[in-house]
C-alpha cells in the first residue's frame, strides 16, 4: 500500500505540490502572527521589567514609557528638577537617575544621564563608567570602540540636525548585553547635555529651560538653538562630574526610580502621581498596549482563519474532483480484489499526507518569517524579541491535525462508495 501511494503521489507531483503549498502559506500566516505577537509581548516585558518606577511630568503615561524605557523619540513636558533631588534624598529610594533625550550619533541616542544609572543598569564588559564631561559609555548593540569620539548631532541627524561642536564625547566603557532599547543608547553626564544646550545647572528659570526644550528638545529635530537666542555653551571635557542634585537642577523629562521594596514602589507612585508629575509602573501601562495589541491580533488571526477556511474549501474541492477523475483507477483497485477499506484508506492517506506536509511547512515558514521580522525589529529597536513555540502550540497542532484527518476522510468516503461496476464504465 505505501509503494503505491508514492507512486501515485509522484505520478500527481504537480497537483499535490499546488496543495501542499496552498495549506502551507495559509498556516504559516496564522503561526507568524502568533509567534510575533507573543515575541512583542516577552520582548517588551522583559525590556520593562529592569525599570521599577518612571517618574515624568502630567502627560501621557504610554508616551512617558516609549520615550523613557523604550527611547522613542518624542517631545515630553518638563517637571521641575527639584523632583530629582527629592527623590535621591528620599530614603525609600534605592537609586534615582535623571535621563535627557534630544542628541543623536550615526543613529544611535544619546541619552544624558547619571553615574547611578549606568553602575545599575548593566554591568560593564569592558571600560569604565564615565567620569568626566567628556566621557560617554556605549550600550552594547553601539558598535564604537573604546577611544572613539562622538559628535553629537542635534535631534536625528539624518533629518537634518545640527553637529554640535562644542563638545565631543570619548567612549570609556560598554555595557554589557541587556535585551533592551538601552543596547543601542549612548550614555553620557547629564550635566554635559545641560551645559551643551545652556541649561547649566545653577539656572533656576525654570521657564527658560521649558521653553528651551530642556534635555529631551521638545522641537522638531533639526531645530536650531542659535534661532532662539539660545547660544550654545563650550563644556570643558575634562570637567569632573557632580551629581550632587539641588532644587536649582534644570528641568527633567523623566527620572528612572529604583525603589528599596515593593510597598516603597507603591508609596512613591502614589506620592508623585499629582503636585505636577506624574509616577508609572512600566508594566502597568503595558498591559494596556497588551489590550491593544490583542485586538489587533484578533484581527489578523481572523484573517487567518479565513485564509485557512478558504484554502480548506479549495482543497476539498480539488480532491473530490481529482476522485472523480481516478473512477477508473479505482474501480480497476476493486475488481482485481481489494477490499473497500483498502480503497478508503489509499484515498485517506494521499490527502492526509498532502494535508500534513502542508501543515509541516507552513509551520517552519511561519517560523521563519516571525525569527525574521523579529531580527528586524530587535536591530532597529534593541529589544529582543524571542521567537519560539510554547506547549499550546501543540495543542493547536493537535487540533490541526484532527481536523484535517476528518477533512481528508471525505472524499476517501466517496471513493469507498463506489461501487467497481460503475467505476469501470465512466
Amino acid at each position: 500500500m505505501t509503494r503505491f501511494i508514492l507512486a501515485d503521489l509522484r505520478r500527481l507531483w504537480a497537483g499535490s505540490l499546488v496543495v501542499v503549498l496552498l495549506i502551507a502559506f495559509a498556516t504559516a500566516l496564522g503561526v507568524a502572527v502568533t509567534l510575533q505577537e507573543r515575541a512583542l509581548r516577552l520582548g517588551s516585558a522583559r525590556a520593562a521589567d529592569r525599570f521599577d518606577l518612571v517618574v515624568g511630568a502630567p502627560g501621557s503615561e504610554t508616551q512617558l514609557l516609549l520615550s523613557s524605557v523604550f527611547l522613542q523619540p518624542s517631545p515630553l513636558p518638563l517637571m521641575p528638577g527639584d523632583v530629582l533631588a527629592k527623590l535621591a534624598a528620599d530614603p525609600r529610594v534605592s537609586w534615582a537617575a535623571p535621563i535627557g533625550f534630544g542628541d543623536s550619533f550615526s543613529g544611535y541616542p544619546i541619552v544624558g544621564t547619571s553615574t547611578a544609572l549606568t553602575a545599575n543598569l548593566s554591568a560593564l564588559a569592558e571600560g569604565r563608567v564615565f567620569s568626566k564631561a567628556g566621557e560617554a559609555v556605549a550600550g552594547a548593540a553601539v558598535t564604537l570602540p573604546l577611544g572613539y569620539e562622538v559628535k553629537p548631532a542635534h535631534g536625528l541627524a539624518t533629518l537634518g540636525g545640527e553637529t554640535h561642536t562644542e563638545l565631543a564625547y570619548r567612549v570609556t566603557g560598554r555595557m554589557a548585553p541587556t535585551g533592551t532599547s538601552w543596547d543601542r543608547a549612548i550614555l553620557v553626564p547629564i550635566q554635559s547635555v545641560w551645559n551643551l544646550h545652556g541649561m547649566a545647572a545653577h539656572e533656576d528659570d525654570h521657564d527658560r529651560a521649558a521653553e528651551a526644550g530642556g534635555a529631551h528638545h521638545a522641537e522638531d529635530p533639526g531645530h536650531d538653538d542659535h534661532a532662539d537666542g539660545h547660544e550654545h555653551a563650550h563644556v570643558d571635557p575634562d570637567a569632573p562630574l557632580d551629581e550632587h542634585w539641588t532644587a536649582k537642577t534644570p528641568g527633567l523629562p523623566a527620572i528612572l526610580v529604583k525603589p528599596k521594596t515593593i510597598a516603597d514602589a507603591y508609596k512613591l507612585r502614589q506620592d508623585y502621581r499629582s503636585n505636577g508629575t506624574l509616577a508609572v509602573f512600566p508594566g502597568e501601562v503595558l498591559t494596556n498596549l497588551y489590550a491593544t495589541l490583542g485586538d489587533a491580533k484578533r484581527v489578523l488571526s481572523a484573517v487567518a482563519a479565513g485564509a485557512q477556511i478558504l484554502v480548506a474549501a479549495a482543497v476539498l474541492m480539488v480532491t473530490v474532483m481529482h476522485i472523480g477523475q481516478r473512477r477508473r483507477q479505482i474501480g480497476a483497485l476493486r475488481a482485481f480484489g481489494a477490499p473497500q477499506s483498502a480503497v478508503l484508506m489509499v484515498v485517506w492517506l494521499e490527502l492526509f499526507i498532502l494535508i500534513a506536509l502542508g501543515i509541516a511547512f507552513g509551520f517552519a515558514i511561519g517560523y521563519g518569517a516571525a525569527t525574521m521580522l523579529s531580527m528586524m525589529l530587535s536591530g532597529e529597536s534593541g529589544i529582543v524579541l524571542p521567537v519560539g513555540f510554547i506547549r499550546d502550540d501543540l495543542k493547536s497542532l493537535a487540533v490541526i491535525a484532527v481536523f484535517s484527518a476528518i477533512l481528508a476522510l471525505a472524499p476517501a468516503l466517496l471513493a469507498y462508495r463506489q461501487s467497481p461496476a460503475a467505476a469501470l464504465r465512466a
